[in-house]
């Protein structure tokens, strides 16, 4: 999990509470031009971005390239086990964000103007995006089965309705699925960066069961297990998308590192969300992060304060007031407002990286996109 964010935002940790609105954080970031061929992004200050023209929504931009996903999806999923298809198909509604096949599109479309100067997207690159989405859903039903959550996306889950063993059956069958419509692409670089991605998901679910005795290792290995089990699928994707339209090693990095620190950033605002939604917004339980024993951002900085945390999060806040201990003492602190800085962060190394590819109403997109995640309520 490797690169300049998180080289930086891991590092400097402790101090990156200082107000982001402060001169010296509110520069304009410095255009990085490797070569003639690549390109610097409208002004970014802090985490709003400026331009003499209006930036897209990138919802909106993406939405003609999306507007069948999931009726695409649910044909991959055919199966003649009526309840088989029944379970595959419980997620795929339409009610999800569809936040990673609208990053892969948007940064297809980029990239292809970028190399060939149109935008015209490629049948293997929708597709990547569609089983980027089938191998996120099959984690979150994985996942609802270890967590024993009991709703997900404000509906029932899976698990709860169906049971635990019929779960992970389907889970593994939508992988599978998304399996097959990878191998029908055909490019061994494109498989073998995607398969990275489930090898990661699984790493990264281990990961989430252990912890760190020291507060810099434990830190190290939280936003290591973010990377793994958040960053990477939308990184990778991103990266096997370019890797259909240009041969340069250095686009495909372009588009893995912006993928990297917006997954990162997301799931950093995301465990904040944790602490400052409610549940019915959120579409999960609050505290959930807590009761299930795990310690995130904003509990990792708050331990600055609240030393005492440090053995609540060794025994997995298991010990009765462990968890309403923990949630005061994070509201407390300044643990939110840290983690929400650190994604602040990783959201500029995404403008950087971003920022290298031929202007673009799609990339232009990319770079607010970054603006909506730190700014989501949900």
């Amino acid at each position: 999990a490797g690169g300049a964010a998180g080289a930086g935002a891991a590092g400097g940790a402790g101090g990156a509470g200082a107000c982001p609105e402060r001169a010296d954080t509110c520069r304009a970031l410095r255009p990085w031009r490797p070569r003639a061929t690549f390109y610097s992004a409208p002004r970014v200050c802090c985490c709003r971005t400026h331009s003499d023209a209006k930036l897209k929504d990138p919802f909106s931009l993406a939405q003609k390239d999306l507007i069948h996903l999931y009726e695409d999806i649910k044909k991959e999923l055919l199966v003649s086990t009526a309840e088989l298809r029944a379970l595959c198909e419980y997620y795929f509604d339409g009610k999800g964000k569809a936040l990673r096949p609208m990053i892969v599109v948007l940064m297809a479309r980029a990239c292809n103007i970028h190399s060939h100067r149109t935008a015209d997207l490629l049948p293997a690159q929708r597709s990547i995006a569609m089983i980027s989405e089938m191998i996120h859903t099959a984690s979150l039903v994985h996942d609802d089965v270890i967590d024993g959550a009991d709703t997900r996306r404000g509906k029932t889950t899976i698990n709860e309705v169906w049971g635990e063993r019929k779960a992970i059956l389907a889970g593994d069958f939508i992988l599978s699925a998304a399996s097959m419509a990878l191998a029908r692409i055909g490019n061994t670089a494109v498989v073998s960066v995607l398969t990275q991605v489930i090898e990661d998901l699984v790493r990264g679910e281990f990961m989430q069961l252990g912890s760190k005795d020291s507060e810099n290792e434990r830190f190290r290995h939280y936003l290591e297990k973010t990377f793994k089990k958040t960053a990477s699928l939308i990184a990778n994707s991103c990266k096997a998308v370019s890797i259909l339209v240009n041969s340069d090693p250095q686009v495909h990095e372009i588009a893995y590192q912006y993928g990297r620190n917006v997954g990162i950033a997301f799931q950093l605002v995301d465990d904040v969300l944790d602490f400052t939604v409610c549940a019915n917004q959120l579409g999960k339980p609050s505290g959930a992060d807590l009761k299930l024993g795990l310690a995130t951002g904003p509990v990792l900085f708050a331990c600055q304060k609240f030393p005492e945390l440090h053995a609540m999060i060794m025994r997995r806040f298991c010990s009765e007031g462990d968890v309403d201990r923990a949630w005061r003492f994070v509201l407390e602190s300044d643990g939110v407002e840290k983690t929400n800085y650190l994604a602040q962060r990783y959201c500029r190394e995404a403008i950087r990286q971003i920022s290298q590819l031929r202007p673009s109403t799609e990339r232009d997109a990319l770079i607010r996109l970054t603006e909506l995640v730190l700014t989501r309520n949900k």
